[in-house]
């Protein structure tokens, strides 16, 4: 098992360093990614923040956006659109 825990969402291979892109992120964002319920790139992340914050010129709507479409993709993975998260497999 890798670190991304039991999933069927699509899992997608990186380019580039992914903690040289986190550690550019807004500090802001980087406590959004930490505390997310499912593994985002920084990349996506980023990019669904500024269209959000450009779309409305608020980040805490940007963040609410974030918080949205999570949710959808989390839904996928459970009977009943049940609210599903990563930390839940790494029960200790």
């Amino acid at each position: 098992m890798d670190n991304l825990g039991q999933t069927k969402l699509k899992k997608k291979r990186t380019k580039g360093d992914p903690m040289h892109e986190f550690d550019c992120l807004p500090p802001l964002l980087r406590r959004w990614v930490r505390d997310a319920d499912m593994p985002w790139s920084p990349i996506s992340v980023k990019r669904v923040y500024m269209k959000a914050l450009k779309k409305t010129g608020s980040s805490g709507i940007a963040l609410a956006e974030l918080d949205k479409i999570q949710g959808k993709r989390l839904s996928k993975e459970t009977p009943h659109g049940e609210r599903y998260s990563i930390r839940e497999n790494f029960k200790s």
